[in-house]
């Protein structure tokens, strides 16, 4: 059986607290869809793809975590494959919720960096913890 570091342990803790946050969000995002608060059709799919991005890449973020200690990987390619996808799961989603707030919006603004520097940690965590199952 795979015991976890203390690395791991802590940042799944910390991810596990994080969907509740994750939940709130399906809140706002219920609030949206039914007229309750108002929101174009762009701001509607950028909440919807905010949303969604978070609740999988936090899940995604609990996974790699435990696949890390599966690994002889350490130092800063250990953290990059540990903590990377807990990170996209924070910039990915800000993007779109950022990139898109504003009455009347209906194309994303300069945030919309954050969608895409997310996707670059996260490719970058995934090909480390990757190849750090594949020669472990």
């Amino acid at each position: 059986m795979l015991e976890l570091s203390s690395e791991a342990t802590r940042l799944i803790g910390i991810l596990l607290l994080a969907l509740v946050t994750v939940e709130s969000g399906g809140w706002y995002l219920t609030r949206i869809i039914r007229g309750k608060t108002p929101a174009t059709d762009f701001q509607r799919a950028f909440a919807r793809a905010g949303h969604g991005h978070a609740g999988m890449f936090v899940t995604l973020g609990i996974v790699a975590a435990i696949l890390t200690d599966a690994t002889d990987l350490d130092g800063a390619a250990a953290w990059l494959a540990r903590s990377g996808v807990a990170i996209a799961a924070i910039l990915m989603p800000a993007g779109f919720f950022f990139s898109s707030m504003g009455a009347g919006r209906t194309k994303p603004n300069g945030l919309i960096v954050l969608v895409w520097t997310g996707a670059i940690v996260l490719a970058a965590a995934l090909i480390t913890l990757g190849v750090g199952l594949l020669t472990a």
